[in-house]
């Protein structure tokens, strides 16, 4: 891949992936980061990377990165993870972006990801699978499990009304 290949692709694909992972991890500040070692990762490697598999290579990148940012933070508690359950209101929900919103954060993180790459990216299994180092069967089981989870979470009328 050459440098002007490399800044093609940082123009095409840097706001795509910084989607992907902000819907994943909801933190605009983390997210940035992800991206940015994502495309250091991928400057370090420009000489073994073929430009036409530059935007696989990404989204498995900064999907490993990612989790492993999320495996880091797993450690860390705040002040505010203890005091969650004092400061619930029950606010009823009428918009529908919102809801499913909190749907997809009800999910665990593998689920999150492959339905995000799959309905919100458009990929197909066999390209989420080699981008989440799963074979296309677990891909179709971990999106059916999403999907039910989703509709068993938005399908309550108390989470939409």
């Amino acid at each position: 891949m050459t440098v002007s290949e490399y800044n093609t692709c940082v123009k095409n694909y840097s706001d795509s992936v910084y989607r992907f992972i902000y819907k994943n991890i909801r933190d605009e500040d983390r997210a940035k980061d992800i991206v940015q070692d994502t495309f250091e990762k991928m400057w370090l490697k420009i000489d073994s990377i073929i430009s036409e598999k530059a935007k696989s290579y990404l989204y498995t990148a900064a999907y490993n990165t990612m989790i492993d940012a999320i495996r880091k933070d797993k450690h860390k508690a705040t002040y505010q993870d203890h005091y969650d359950d004092y400061l619930v209101t029950n606010n009823g929900y009428n918009d529908l972006k919102k809801v499913i919103n909190l749907a997809l954060n009800k999910l665990n993180n593998i689920q999150k990801s492959v339905i995000m790459l799959r309905d919100y990216e458009g990929y197909s299994y066999e390209e989420i699978g080699k981008i989440t180092g799963l074979n296309e069967s677990q891909v179709k089981v971990y999106i059916y499990r999403a999907r039910l989870n989703l509709k068993e979470f938005i399908g309550s009328l108390e989470n939409v009304v």
